[in-house]
């Protein structure tokens, strides 16, 4: 199929482009510049200037007789303790840019997917949950779910059909937040982050490898999914799991604990949310619909790939050092407009 793709530079993009294309699909891949076109066109895709928030550009960049969109631009604030602004020019890229682009969508269009986060839907008890379940969004989700709304609204009163894919927290070797853990942890700087007083209480995470999220969408569209997807590990991790088992694997401290209402100072409100409290859910619904299980199925996998390949790239050594690692946005938490 002819899939189109924005965010294609992110580092769920980049992995939707390189797996479509291996499994024979003609993918376009929106970029704003040479490196973004270097990325899509070293992948096996078709790289075509344009951005989101300018809807002339999708027409020129979207061609007739694409059969399936991929939605999956953002702009989620790099800052540790991201501003109104920041958050602001994240709903617009998302929702706005939706618009735009389901506004320019051509007839071929069959298909439209969109990623999403579990964390939209997490329960004020900390109860597990699944795609069924209400949805409680916050400042940081407030976009996702009216991205969710507005795909499924056009969808009603279209002719093409939508699929929601709900992502765990992404890892990634290139990930933003993947090397700011392993450096931080390195450098003997990532508390964990616990509930309560005392920061004693553990949340559980619901998490995916940016692999594994791209595979998700790849078996979306060739089974010609609708509705909503939970795209995550087999099984949930806490934050203090997650960070000792990184530190084992990188040889550094072993984190200490700091309690969320002491973090809020440090990393904003809505990152010491996002760490004390609980979004565990399941992928029975994927696995069982889309015949998808995950190469990395939990945290341990996911870990050693990353590490395995920080030591093949070099980037271990960087992080061990006080070179700059450049990390590649990702999309919950891109920074890419393209």
């Amino acid at each position: 199929m002819r899939v189109f793709i924005t965010g294609a530079t992110g580092v769920l993009g980049r992995r939707l482009v390189e797996q479509l294309t291996t499994h024979g699909h003609d993918v376009v891949g929106l970029v704003r510049d040479a490196d973004g076109e270097a990325a899509v066109a070293d992948r096996g895709g078709t790289p075509r200037y344009g951005d989101v928030l300018e809807p002339d550009s999708l027409d020129a960049a979207m061609d007739d007789g694409t059969e399936v969109v991929i939605h999956a631009a953002t702009a989620i604030p790099a800052s540790t303790k991201p501003s109104e602004e920041e958050w602001a020019h994240n709903d617009r890229v998302r929702t706005e840019g939706a618009k735009n682009v389901l506004s320019t969508l051509p007839d071929s269009v069959g298909h439209v997917l969109v990623p999403s986060v579990v964390w939209l839907a997490r329960q004020p008890d900390g109860a597990a949950f699944d795609e069924t379940a209400e949805r409680h969004p916050d400042r940081a989700t407030r976009s996702a779910a009216e991205l969710e709304d507005l795909l499924l609204d056009r969808a009603a009163e279209s002719t093409f059909e939508a699929a929601i894919l709900r992502c765990g927290f992404f890892y990634a070797p290139d990930a933003r937040d993947t090397l700011t853990w392993g450096k931080q942890l390195l450098e003997g700087d990532l508390p964990i982050v616990g509930g309560g007083l005392l920061g004693r209480r553990d949340a559980e995470l619901s998490l995916v490898h940016a692999v594994d999220a791209a595979r998700a969408f790849v078996a979306a569209i060739e089974q010609e999914a609708t509705g909503s997807y939970h795209i995550v590990d087999d099984e949930p991790v806490t934050p203090a799991t997650l960070f000792t088992a990184f530190a084992e694997r990188l040889d550094a401290p072993e984190p200490g604990r700091i309690p969320g209402w002491l973090a809020r100072f440090f990393i904003g409100k809505i990152a010491a949310e996002t760490m004390t409290h609980p979004m565990p859910t399941t992928n029975e619904k994927a696995t069982r619909e889309l015949g998808w299980e995950p190469a990395y199925p939990t945290y341990r996998e996911g870990l050693d790939q990353i590490i395995d390949q920080w030591e093949r790239d070099g980037t271990l050594a960087e992080l061990r050092s006080d070179t700059p690692v450049e990390a590649v946005p990702s999309v919950e938490p891109t920074v890419s407009t393209s």
